[in-house]
């Protein structure tokens, strides 16, 4: 018998380990809702950006990027109202004008701290975070595009304004210096993971640089985790025009190893005329669902209704995706329970 959708209910702190890989909005926005279920969270976060506020204190400071590890802890955050308006907070003149304090507060600790996740672990404690946010690496990487009429350039904000400009795709991305080495704290934890998630987020700018890591490919492999890839809802102008499901697969398979997850999770439902509309201004539409040509890829497709607009973004309810996660988590740990039991 089927498990209701909202019977994954047991005290947090018996949750299941849960590696969330990722970056950008999409992570901290499932974070927020992952973390009503379980304390056992550990958020492995991307660092090639070089952009806004974050690529002002890289630049300046020699730093990693802070804007994704600082959203995460933010998503996380157990803390007084007020603080959590600080964190939010954008300084709107001067020399700090679109530099949040947030990346302020993360760069002060990195001052004072011996490394960066070091830095990372006493914001948490600021904060008082549920669970774990980890740098995937403290190098200092940049992101490089190569597009498929020859092309390369180096740096995430500037790879969507050549893909616009020149109007092909993205044929690959990797990580200058390559293969850099991953944080030890990110490797145990995917090891130890009983559920994994990558994504939904930019797909070659906040989900693949992860796995351009070196070990992080190898140790999902071998871990014992389910694993799901939750595909983003819309396409991303600059980055995915055109793509369906499969298109985000096989890219994801093709920077790292055919066959590194088996479950897909997709948002079924039709999004708002309305806001398909002004996706439709900027090149973007809901990610068409090829699920034979997943089939293909040995995906399993799970479709689930996911979607949510605000302030005309359609982007995932984070309510909805966690506890369809947790469900999917449950519903399939039992099923194998079982089955062993049974013989």
């Amino acid at each position: 018998m089927p498990l209701r959708r909202d019977a994954y209910r047991i005290p947090r702190n018996y949750g299941p380990k849960i590696a969330a890989i990722g970056g950008g909005h999409g992570l901290s926005n499932l974070l927020r809702g992952l973390k009503e279920y379980t304390r056992n969270i550990s958020a492995i976060v991307t660092v090639a950006d070089d952009g806004g506020g974050s690529g002002v204190l890289r630049q300046d400071l020699g730093m990693p990027p802070p804007g994704d590890i600082r959203n995460c802890c933010e998503a996380l955050a157990n803390t007084e109202s007020v603080l959590k308006d600080l964190m939010h907070y954008r300084f709107a003149e001067g020399a700090l004008a679109g530099q949040s304090f947030g990346n302020l507060l993360l760069a002060a600790l990195n001052g004072i701290s011996p490394s960066f996740d070091a830095a990372v672990a006493r914001m948490s404690e600021v904060l008082a975070i549920t669970g774990r946010v980890l740098p995937v690496t403290t190098a200092d990487v940049r992101l490089e595009a190569t597009f498929e009429n020859g092309t390369s350039v180096v740096g995430e904000s500037v790879i969507s304004k050549y893909k616009k400009k020149a109007d092909c795709r993205i044929a690959s991305v990797r990580l200058l210096p390559e293969r850099p080495q991953a944080l030890p704290a990110a490797l145990k934890a995917i090891r130890e993971a009983d559920l994994m998630i990558l994504g939904p987020g930019s797909l070659y700018t906040s989900v693949i640089p992860n796995l351009l890591v070196e070990g992080v490919v190898r140790a999902i492999q071998r871990s014992k985790a389910m694993k799901i890839y939750v595909c983003n809802v819309m396409t991303e102008d600059g980055e995915t025009e055109h793509y369906s499901v499969s298109d985000h697969i096989e890219a994801i398979f093709r920077h790292s190893a055919p066959g590194l997850f088996s479950l897909c999770l997709v948002s079924s439902g039709r999004v708002p005329k309305s806001a398909a509309a002004r996706y439709a201004t900027e090149g973007a539409a809901p990610v068409v669902l090829d699920e034979k040509r997943c089939q293909e890829l040995g995906v399993e497709i799970v479709t689930r209704p996911l979607a949510a607009v605000r302030e005309g973004r359609v982007m995932h309810h984070f309510q909805r995706l966690a506890r369809e996660i947790l469900a999917l988590y449950s519903e399939r740990a039992f099923r194998v329970a079982g089955d062993r039991f049974r013989s």
